[in-house]
């Protein structure tokens, strides 16, 4: 599986962006798909993850009622739309992927995802 992020660019505090993955072959149906991001000078960290059939979302605190994930399967597409962006969520976003069943208390780690796109840069300015 491979695994493409896009829609990364610079943006005003405030303002919105909105991402896509986009996969190789037919795995956002099946799959559980996440977002992580690494700050400049920080390690990669976890932003949010849909589960497959849709039956767990999960946000870090610090994007949740800004940030949205959600998937169109017929696209094998996955979307994080970012609103209210501010300087502390400049990052280089990355997608994620894995089969596995993930529960809440192992969906955000990075050594659960078997499949990782290159990731698309993300500029907020002040």
């Amino acid at each position: 599986v491979q695994l493409q992020a896009s829609g990364g660019g610079l943006v005003q505090t405030g303002g919105s962006l909105r991402l896509s993955c986009a996969a190789s072959e037919r795995t956002t149906s099946t799959y559980t798909i996440a977002w992580f991001r690494q700050a400049p000078g920080k390690d990669r960290s976890f932003v949010a993850a849909r589960r497959s059939g849709g039956s767990l979302t999960v946000y870090t605190d610090s994007v949740k009622g800004r940030f949205t994930i959600s998937r169109d399967n017929a696209k094998n597409t996955v979307y994080l739309q970012m609103n209210s962006l501010t300087p502390e969520d400049t990052a280089v976003y990355f997608c994620a992927a894995t089969t596995q069943g993930l529960i809440l208390t192992t969906i955000r780690r990075q050594t659960a995802y078997d499949y990782w796109g290159k990731g698309t840069l993300v500029t907020v300015s002040s």
